[in-house]
């Protein structure tokens, strides 16, 4: 016999259900109410420059190498063994200074051997002018056959062929005893010794090299164009009107200022350039020679130009482009033409005005749009050096 529940009772699977659907209904609320209690995210902070016009020399720019004014290679004009090495490497040396010398007793030697020679010869061409001068009035007399005369005249002609031969062997043999003692031709840097101590030497053999580094040669090549462009200033350049700069492999310019001293006679036709040879004093002998070396030469002024540093510039397949931050710090990324470089700031042809703020630092968290926080950095747009006469 079933038992029924009271008609008054609730029914418990209905009102568990009713439950799960008030609670679904109010999820969406607890979600907006969570969403709208999450405080916004702050603006990031971004460096900004602003846009600056002035005058600015632009440079042109070519790669070269450095090299000695004069590069003398020491060698050796005898063969024999290296008996000792009187300089030391690295250092300047004189000229006339003895860098190496070759063991010398051979050719003492044969010096010595040579001088008896000569005196032997030097006696005989003595006795036949002896005769000579005894046969002539014994001739004229007829004392002595003409015949004679005549022998003791040619023996002494060939007694003196003789005694110039033995001095020329005698000039020849102080010749090599002299170049046993190398010395430098010129005054500069020596080199580190190829050949050492107890070497044998063979005649030619280069020993090391000196170099004259003041003032240092540095050679570039340039295009054919450039050269017409600059055909007349490289011409007319000279020591008291030095316009040349130098730019070393650590990015530092060279505090010495050169000139365009020397333009190769013809254009190599392999590379279309010409090879123009610029000098600059070297005092100190800090530039050596083959080390890598930038020359620029301002060559014209641009005036009232608007600039920004390089680091605001982005550039993709070509184009050019900037963060530009308006008064209400709101982020617009605009497309510019760019123009000259020169020094760290970037010359703007067309795409800014003056006074308005770009980014420099910061360029990777911002879109267009986006409202940033800037902070602004004097020092990022350098005036560049004025340019030289």
């Amino acid at each position: 016999m079933r038992t029924r529940l009271p008609a008054s009772a609730p029914d418990l699977g209905s009102a568990r259900s009713a439950n799960r659907m008030a609670l679904i209904a109010l999820l969406p609320l607890a979600f907006s109410a969570c969403k709208e209690a999450a405080p916004p995210a702050p603006a990031p902070d971004v460096v900004v420059a602003n846009v600056v016009q002035q005058d600015v020399p632009i440079y042109f720019e070519w790669v070269g190498t450095t090299d000695g004014n004069i590069n003398a290679q020491i060698r050796a004009r005898v063969n024999g063994y290296l008996q000792t090495r009187n300089y030391t490497e690295g250092t300047i040396v004189h000229e006339g200074d003895v860098m190496f010398r070759i063991d010398p007793r051979p050719y003492q030697a044969a010096l010595d051997q040579a001088k008896g020679e000569l005196g032997r010869a030097m006696a005989a061409f003595t006795k036949t002018q002896q005769d000579v001068t005894r046969y002539t009035p014994l001739a004229q007399e007829g004392a002595v056959s003409q015949q004679e005369l005549d022998n003791a005249v040619q023996g002494n002609r060939a007694a003196k062929a003789a005694a110039d031969a033995a001095r020329a062997t005698v000039d020849k043999a102080q010749l090599d005893l002299d170049w046993t003692r190398i010395t430098s031709p010129i005054t500069g840097i020596a080199g580190i010794a190829i050949a050492q101590v107890g070497d044998l030497i063979s005649a030619s053999s280069v020993l090391t090299t000196v170099s004259q580094v003041d003032p240092i040669k540095v050679s570039i090549p340039i295009s054919e164009k450039d050269y017409m462009r600059f055909a007349e200033r490289i011409q007319l350049d000279r020591p008291g009107n030095a316009s040349v700069e130098l730019v070393l492999a650590d990015g530092n310019v060279y505090p010495e200022k050169g000139t365009a001293a020397v333009a190769n006679r013809e254009v190599d036709v392999k590379t279309g350039t010409l090879t123009i040879v610029t000098l600059f004093p070297n005092p100190r002998n800090l530039v050596r020679p083959g080390q890598y070396a930038k020359v620029r030469a301002a060559t014209e002024t641009k005036h009232g130009a608007l600039v920004v540093p390089q680091r605001a510039v982005q550039e993709l397949q070509g184009a050019h482009q900037v963060a530009v931050v308006d008064g209400d710090n709101k982020v617009s990324m605009r497309g510019v033409r760019a123009g000259a470089r020169a020094n760290n700031i970037w010359v703007i042809d067309q795409g800014l005005k003056p006074g308005e703020r770009v980014i420099v630092e910061g360029l990777q968290k911002v879109r267009d749009g986006m409202i940033v926080n800037p902070v602004s950095d004097v020092a990022s747009v350098a005036s560049p050096p004025p340019p030289r006469p």
